[in-house]
């Protein structure tokens, strides 16, 4: 590559940045803020689709996000929301959003989380190299890939309520990343929310009323809403049996995902996180996050592409800007007037900022197959990616929208990216022909370069 080129290049894309003390504290924040804004769109999607509550949700969200990286040894630049995956079992025990039924799907909840921990196990029982051949980039590539584009049919009903509004905010966050300079282009997505947020309200897209009547202070949540309100003279065992064992599959789906989500994270930071910190430890970080935010009457936590595709278009890849994002989600939580203003945040804002974010997810997928060179000319790497994509897809987009089956009287539902996963696994492990091998000594060379940041 000549010079000239090589300039070019690196103009175009800015320079990774795994130590933001360099940017200073109050460039930290401001990033931290941004990666809160971006996961609050879906996070809070989840307890206003399932009536659970928004401030409990905050909470544990940020909770959830510190004991992840307490437990990946602060290394993992992820934050932990509300889990999509989850709503079909909150609507089987409470379709309605009963607030007296709510708690016994936490309880199902709850317990799926300890399938993490079991998973957990395993990944340190036999080592990342023996597990993780099961989870080649052939198989993670295009499911990285599938969970942007599921996601991109919400993206799209968003901005369908009012497209003005979300070219907007995608104009923005485009020009910002692109064209800005200094601070500007490395925080795109928070001045898309802000700049949109205020198109809206000028066009009176923005309803105000619940802000006015919201309280400064409050605490995010009651203990009738929580689990341990369960136990007591009304306690309904047979709910209780039912709720778990039609939840508790749902976490072989969002385990999965996780997988994937930490691949995806590996590939856009460019640091090994499967093998250090170890899938075994960010497992265990999101499972006991689920648990803890179950118990408490949120939503299961889950690790956020949103915020994958926000280190993917700023760059910066310091976990302590994401530790930040989560103490002021922490904060925010006690305030149900701020709850109330970001409850107010119009869907077609929502949806301009989670087109560009759930796109950029889709192409880390795609960097992940081109990085690990997977060679499509060979047949069964070529068959492994298309029935990932076919079957995840094609069952997410089809009437039904999930393969629904009964086994012993319980109906069990499992999402098209559950059913292409699983599928993409098997066909993987018993094609002949496999070249993939998981590199764990990749960690002393990423070590080595972090000691030179």
């Amino acid at each position: 590559m000549s010079d000239t080129a090589r300039a070019t290049s690196e103009s175009e894309t800015p320079p990774a940045v795994y130590d933001a003390t360099t940017l200073g504290k109050p460039r930290m924040f401001v990033l931290g803020i941004q990666h809160m804004f971006a996961m609050f769109g879906a996070t809070i999607l989840v307890p206003v689709l399932t009536g659970l509550s928004v401030s409990d949700t905050l909470l544990f969200a940020g909770l959830g996000t510190l004991l992840f990286h307490i437990l990946a040894k602060g290394k993992v630049p992820a934050f932990l929301g509300s889990s999509f995956a989850f709503i079909a079992g909150y609507a089987a025990i409470a379709p309605n959003g009963e607030a007296e039924l709510l708690p016994y799907a936490c309880l199902g909840v709850a317990c799926a989380g300890l399938l993490y921990l079991v998973l957990s196990a395993l990944f340190r029982a036999f080592g990342p190299a023996r597990v993780m051949r099961f989870f080649p980039p052939v198989v993670t590539g295009p499911i990285v890939i599938c969970i942007g584009l599921i996601l991109a049919s919400s993206a799209i009903a968003n901005c369908s309520t009012n497209w003005i509004v979300a070219i907007i905010a995608i104009a923005t966050i485009v020009v910002c990343n692109i064209w800005g300079r200094g601070m500007v282009k490395i925080i795109p997505i928070l001045i898309g929310v802000v700049v949109s947020y205020a198109a809206a309200a000028a066009m009176g897209e923005v309803d105000f009323s619940g802000v006015a009547e919201a309280a400064w202070v409050g605490l995010p949540f009651s203990w009738d809403n929580t689990v341990f309100s369960l136990f007591g003279p009304g306690f309904d065992a047979g709910l209780a049996i039912t709720a778990i064992i039609t939840i508790m599959p749902l976490a072989f789906a969002t385990m999965i995902e996780h997988i994937g989500d930490i691949s995806a994270i590996s590939s856009t930071c460019e640091r090994n996180f499967i093998a250090n910190p170890g899938l075994h430890r960010t497992l265990l970080g999101d499972g006991l996050a689920t648990i803890l935010a179950s118990l408490f009457g949120a939503p299961a936590n889950t690790t956020y592409g949103e915020n994958t595709g926000v280190l993917a278009l700023t760059r910066v890849f310091d976990a302590r800007v994401v530790r930040i994002a989560a103490c002021c989600a922490i904060v925010l939580s006690f305030s149900p007037k701020f709850a109330a203003v970001i409850g107010a945040m119009p869907s077609c804002v929502i949806g301009g900022v989670s087109l560009v974010l759930y796109g950029m997810i889709s192409a880390v997928g795609v960097r992940n197959l081109v990085e690990n060179h997977v060679d499509f000319q060979k047949s069964r790497n070529v068959l492994v990616a298309a029935i990932v994509l076919v079957l995840s897809i094609g069952i997410a987009y089809s009437a039904a929208g999930a393969i629904t089956f009964e086994v012993s009287g319980i109906v069990i539902s499992l999402s098209g990216l559950a059913i292409g996963s699983l599928a993409g696994i098997i066909l993987n492990a018993i094609l002949p022909g496999k070249d993939y091998e998981f590199d764990e000594s990749d960690i002393a060379e990423e070590e080595h370069a972090l000691t030179l940041q």
